[in-house]
């Protein structure tokens, strides 16, 4: 997108940095739920795998809404409420 700021990780804020962590270990526990309801022969093991999905879906959703607002804080000009 135009007029986008390119930092490097040394010039990026550390809570932003964190929020990227956290979005990665949430992606991370979200691609093994899901590969445990459709690899697993027990049906109480994908069951518990659904509802584990369920839930990191919504992390999911609040890290990367914290992400685009941080995001948006980082442009030059962009207003703070």
């Amino acid at each position: 997108m135009g007029g986008d700021v390119v930092e490097t990780a040394l010039d990026a804020d550390p809570s932003w940095l964190a929020l990227h962590a956290e979005r990665e270990e949430v992606e991370r526990a979200l691609t093994l739920a899901q590969a445990r309801q459709k690899f697993s022969s027990d049906p109480n093991t994908a069951a518990e795998a659904r509802r584990e999905e369920a839930a990191l879906l919504v992390s999911l959703d609040r890290v990367l809404t914290l992400i685009r607002a941080a995001e948006y804080r980082r442009r030059p000009g962009a207003r703070r409420w």
